[in-house]
């Protein structure tokens, strides 16, 4: 057992990249620096949104459509067969009754097998314009999802810290969807139009003054529907805006649960539900009375056509002028002509929402990340780890500087401390070494090439960072410790969990490895995550260790152990400590202190006891306000002996 770990923990720090031992057993090329390299099991969106907003909704939507222009021809095609066998029958009827009446003998099954194969007909092919219609909006629905959740894997940080995750989760899928649904329905209503056109053309063959009584009340219609499409597109907006702000609310209270009941502040929150949800109800009640008072008349205005065409056609028929069968006929088509109509109101709605949710999508999709690989960014391969941040200034957005013209050289694997109250730049500058922010003014630079010049992928996979509240995702422990490297080995997935001392408590659980941890991971205390997530970024073996604070929820003695894996694993890594406690910062290299965005004292920390005294001051108040030992009893002593006698 011992050795196994040994040679997997040699692995780990040393002798191949990230995914080496397990590439042949998934056949996945990669290159030394991306950080995920598995088989995709889906491939990219067949389709993408237009990208010139000046042009309509409809038009940006237009090449999703393109991107299936072959199965959407053949699925209007059959549309129309099936819309002209049902055209069709109406005349077929006709020429039936007429044929009866003045034959009383006459064979009517030749009208009988026309209608039979008539409907025939139309079921086959309904069924087939059906199916492949309703998979290709489905398929859009996949693709927009895509595209969105491409778009924001692509936005920087600064985004989402001035945009709500409700908002973002709101338009990723009530507001896709409504636009899908759309896009469902419309082609279904051109093709009622293409009834509609086909069916006025044979009545004005039979009798043109018939065909124009019939037709009378619609232009009335197409008024009424434009008025309630006026009313109804900004009150879609308002509802799919307060839609979001109620979800908004709702995740807001899911995620933030322990703090809500931490505080005994259920009242409240109900109460800024019930606000969010009473304006919500106010613009959905607007929306209804719109429809109330205009969907009606748009669908009861056409039946006023079957009561001109009974009255007039009536009228002819006593004269003589036109037939039963004829005024039959009519009536049928009647029915087809109000067929649209019917639908309009409800599409006015559809259309309106959608147009509402697809400004809503193309707010994310238009955003342009302020994050990106520059024309011409090289990878960073194989680095030796020498940092440097040179006259660095840098402010979160339009606050006050954070860091200011910070000058810090870290020597290609030292290990550094970084001390100082909070608020004064510690993880800023984790963040600028990421290149999560870009900087205001100066550079950051690994191995004198500035950040800003390397390709993103490569720079995040030789920099990793594990921060003091990781973020667990809602599966197994294994998948959770091999995220960055799917393809890892359950000896490799091991081995990193023993350097975090984690292996212990993980054998301890209920299915081992194969448990779930929860959503965020709250099922485990908060040390427990964060040695899973010391054991993650460990596995990805990275040249530069970013320790945020890591082990603040961690026992002392578990620390301490974890510090003499990682110093096993360490090498040649460069390592930033992001420390508060005496036990993390005194297996520095060299101490830093930070303070008002400026490296003010530097030394070891014996060294910087006795000289520095803002130095002593900073550890005094740490000591004051507790030294982060946990609370949780499962952060102390679970897999103590375990895994002293492979690291020590």
């Amino acid at each position: 057992m011992t050795s196994t770990v040994e040679r997997d923990l040699g692995s780990l720090a040393g002798g191949g990249r990230p995914g080496d031992a397990g590439r042949d057993r998934h056949h996945v090329a990669r290159s030394p620096y991306e950080p995920i390299g598995v088989v995709p099991r889906h491939g990219p969106p067949k389709g993408t949104i237009g990208t010139d907003p000046a042009v309509g909704w409809l038009a940006r939507m237009r090449p999703l459509l393109a991107a299936r222009k072959g199965v959407f021809a053949l699925s209007m095609v059959a549309a129309l067969v099936a819309m002209l066998a049902q055209v069709a029958v109406p005349r077929v009827l006709m020429a039936g009754i007429d044929d009866a009446l003045q034959e009383g003998d006459a064979d009517l099954m030749p009208f009988v097998w026309a209608l039979l194969g008539l409907a025939a007909v139309r079921g086959a092919f309904t069924y087939a314009y059906r199916y492949h219609l309703y998979r290709i909006a489905y398929d859009l629905e996949f693709d927009l999802r895509l595209n969105m959740f491409t778009k924001l894997s692509q936005l920087s940080f600064s985004f989402f810290d001035r945009v709500q995750s409700g908002q973002l989760i709101s338009r990723a899928n009530s507001d896709i969807r409504s636009v899908q649904m759309f896009l469902t329905f419309a082609p279904l209503m051109v093709l009622q139009v293409v009834s509609f056109v086909f069916a006025f053309g044979l009545m004005l063959a039979v009798h043109v003054p018939l065909a124009v009584v019939a037709l009378l009340p619609l232009p009335f219609v197409y008024l009424v529907g434009v008025r309630m499409r006026d009313l109804m597109f900004p009150i879609s907006w308002i509802v799919q805006s307060r839609t979001a702000d109620v979800a908004t609310t709702v995740e807001e209270n899911v995620t933030g649960a322990r703090v809500v009941k931490s505080f005994a502040a259920e009242a409240p929150q109900i109460a800024v539900l019930a606000g969010n949800a009473r304006r919500l109800r106010w613009a959905a009640v607007r929306q209804i009375d719109v429809r109330a008072a205009y969907a009606p008349v748009m669908e009861n205005l056409p039946r006023l056509g079957m009561a001109f065409v009974l009255l007039y056609g009536g009228i002819l028929t006593i004269d003589g002028q036109v037939t039963i069968g004829t005024i039959v006929a009519f009536s049928t088509y009647v029915v087809l002509l109000q067929a649209p109509f019917r639908m309009l109101g409800f599409l006015m709605l559809l259309s309106q929402r959608a147009a509402a949710s697809a400004g809503r999508i193309f707010e994310i999709l238009d955003e342009v990340p302020a994050i990106v690989d520059r024309p011409g960014a090289v990878d960073l391969v194989d680095p030796a780890g020498a940092i440097d941040f040179e006259d660095v200034t840098f402010g979160y957005g339009d606050g006050p500087p954070v860091l200011d013209r910070l000058e810090l050289h870290v020597a290609a694997g030292e290990t550094v401390a970084l001390v100082g109250r909070t608020g004064n730049g510690k993880s800023t500058l984790a963040r600028l070494l990421t290149r999560f922010y870009d900087v205001d003014g100066g550079s950051v630079r690994v191995d004198g090439h500035d950040v800003r010049d390397l390709t993103l992928a490569s720079l995040r996979a030789q920099v990793a960072m594990v921060l003091d509240e990781p973020f667990l995702f809602s599966a197994s422990v294994r998948d959770n410790i091999a995220y960055g490297r799917p393809d890892a080995s359950d000896d490799q997935v091991t081995a990193a969990a023993v350097a975090a001392d984690a292996d212990g408590f993980i054998r301890a659980l209920p299915f081992g490895y194969d448990t779930e941890v929860g959503e965020r991971g709250y099922t485990l205390s908060g040390g427990q995550r964060q040695r899973i997530a010391i054991a993650r970024t460990l596995l990805v073996d990275p040249k530069v260790l970013i320790l945020d604070d890591a082990t603040s929820a961690i026992d002392v003695h578990v620390e301490e152990r974890i510090h003499r894996a990682l110093h096993d694993l360490l090498g040649d890594r460069t390592t930033i400590v992001i420390a508060h406690r005496l036990s993390t910062i005194a297996l520095a290299d060299r101490v830093l202190l930070l303070e008002g965005g400026r490296i003010v004292a530097d030394g070891t920390h014996a060294g910087l006891m006795a000289s520095e005294p803002r130095y002593a001051e900073v550890l005094a108040h740490v000591a004051e306000a507790g030294d982060g030992e946990p609370d949780d009893p499962r952060d102390g002593h679970l897999g103590a002996n375990v895994t002293g006698s492979v690291v020590a």
